[in-house]
């Protein structure tokens, strides 16, 4: 509905925010604010309620909210001394004090005459998760600035144009929309996405700030957001970090937010896509029914799409975590079955990023080949550089070959990069073997807590810890998560163990091995 305040007019079916019908550029948290406070104008607005329904809940800082807050009144002319149309009350928040008007005759107008070209302009989604990256608003209109926001959004495209499993928009369609205050959902019907990537570029003397979120196109949804900060010094350095950061976290949000949506979906109305990603959520919750069951709705999809390279792969790799765990039940045929799918995997899917990963880790699982794996995970690096899980992989390759100082560089980079990635948990875990191997025993120890509390049923992180404990001279710590460890798997023993991590060097093992022994593990 359109509201009309002194020559100001704020579309909330469009979100556009116009001055004597001149277009104001605004950020997208900005107009929400102005938005939410013209709704409620009849009241005051705490902080509470602004970070409840304009930041869903999520934590911000005070000077967050009050540059918000002055941005809203520089938009509007108006300013905090003179407090003309937004008045702040102390000590119990603020409110909208200028007088509005609804246009509800303007609203019907716009809607008969638009709302058939919208629907005709809608295209159908593609059968695989869809995203746009519109160009960044530069909010201080300083053309170096929007040369910078340009080559930012540009070399995302490029980024996320490698991951195969993601349909990703060119440039020169996204740009179109440059200066133009259009609603998301409009965007993902003309140009057939779900989810679109937005955000701004603000400078603050040799400071440039980059703000970005995902939004799902579909409902208007925010689906994750972030800043990120540097000096303009050296322009090129800060982009390229910027890039390998957003895209980093937009795939596991991306996969997380498929999952949920596909939640919402009938289970009669299930096709190979929804397979996958169902058995994705079930090889998340990494249970040993929860791996047999992912199996399972690998093994449907595959009936549909026999080619379907990443299912291949999503398949290995449960059965590769099934035997490390040791919860085969004929272990001899899972391996066979897991690297049957491995190798169909590559054979379909030998230019997929995620399919390569997924190899990789069955490969090192159920071929007990490192060398290979290794090759694998940095193919699938090359491909995609910004990929954490990939970067997870090679730095556990490297950690079982004793190369301890070049698999913390890549855990460490990995967690950098996707600090609330789902497999977070197998991070961490390969982090503390690495710093272990590498003598540092309180780190390793402080990684192995975190990978068993994000993963309690993985045993790597608890047998890691153990060796750290007794490293550390900690007994009755160390006696504590040998408990643990038997609890999980009452029949551990080192031979049982040695015979699932073949392809650790031996070096690394004999140490490793000989930590156990000490910590109890039996023979």
């Amino acid at each position: 509905m359109p509201y009309l305040f002194e020559n100001y007019a704020l579309d909330t079916e469009r979100r556009e925010l116009r001055r004597a019908g001149s277009l104001i550029t605004v950020e997208p948290q900005v107009f929400d604010l102005l938005e939410y406070l013209i709704r409620n104008r009849e009241r005051v607005v705490t902080k509470d309620d602004l970070i409840a329904s304009v930041w869903s809940g999520r934590i911000v800082s005070e000077s967050a909210l009050s540059t918000r807050i002055n941005a809203l009144r520089v938009a509007i002319g108006d300013s905090g001394e003179e407090q003309r149309l937004i008045k702040t009350l102390p000590r119990r928040g603020i409110r909208f004090v200028g007088t509005v008007r609804e246009d509800r005759t303007s609203q019907t107008a716009t809607s008969t005459n638009t709302g058939a070209e919208q629907e005709k302009a809608a295209l159908a989604l593609p059968d695989k998760p869809s995203i746009a990256v519109l160009p960044f608003t530069d909010m201080d209109h300083d053309p170096e600035q929007e040369y910078f926001a340009d080559g930012v959004a540009e070399e995302i495209i490029t980024a996320l144009s490698r991951c195969n499993w993601l349909f990703v928009i060119a440039r020169n369609s996204s740009f179109t929309y440059r200066g133009r205050a259009v609603d998301i959902r409009q965007i993902g019907r003309e140009l057939g996405v779900r989810y679109v990537l937005e955000g701004s570029v603000r400078r603050g003397g040799s400071r440039i700030r980059f703000i970005s979120q995902l939004v799902d196109a579909t409902t208007g949804a925010h689906i994750w957001a972030d800043r990120f900060e540097g000096e303009m010094s050296d322009v090129f350095e800060l982009q390229g970090r910027i890039t390998e950061s957003v895209v980093a976290v937009i795939e596991p949000n991306l996969q997380r937010a498929e999952i949920e949506r596909l939640k919402r979906k009938p289970v009669s109305n299930l096709d190979a896509y929804d397979l996958m990603l169902r058995a994705q959520q079930l090889e998340y919750e990494f249970t040993e029914q929860s791996l047999a069951e992912a199996i399972q709705f690998v093994e449907q999809a595959l009936v549909l799409d026999p080619n379907y390279a990443a299912a291949m792969a999503l398949g290995a790799n449960c059965y590769g975590e099934r035997a490390f765990q040791g919860w085969t039940r004929d272990a001899g045929t899972e391996t066979s079955n897991g690297l049957h799918l491995a190798a169909r995997a590559l054979e379909h899917g030998h230019d997929d990023s995620n399919v390569l990963w997924m190899v990789a880790h069955a490969t090192l699982r159920l071929a007990m080949d490192r060398e290979r794996a290794k090759e694998l995970a940095y193919d699938s690096l090359e491909l995609n550089p910004n990929s954490a899980i990939a970067m997870t992989i090679a730095g556990l390759t490297e950690a079982m070959s004793g190369n301890s100082s070049k698999a913390i560089e890549l855990l460490r980079r990995a967690q950098r990069l996707s600090p609330r990635d789902p497999r977070g948990w197998l991070t961490a875990s390969a982090l503390s073997l690495a710093y272990l191997t590498d003598g540092q025993f309180e780190e390793a120890a402080a990684s192995a807590k975190r990978a068993a509390m994000h993963n309690p049923r993985f045993e790597p992180p608890l047998q890691v810890l153990a060796a750290a404990l007794v490293n550390l001279g900690q007994r009755d710590k160390t006696a504590t998560v040998v408990q643990q460890l038997l609890k999980i798997e009452p029949q551990l023993s080192l031979s049982r163990l040695r015979s699932r991590l073949k392809f650790m060097e031996d070096r690394v093992w004999e140490r490793f091995s000989n930590d156990l022994r000490l910590a109890g593990i039996p023979e």
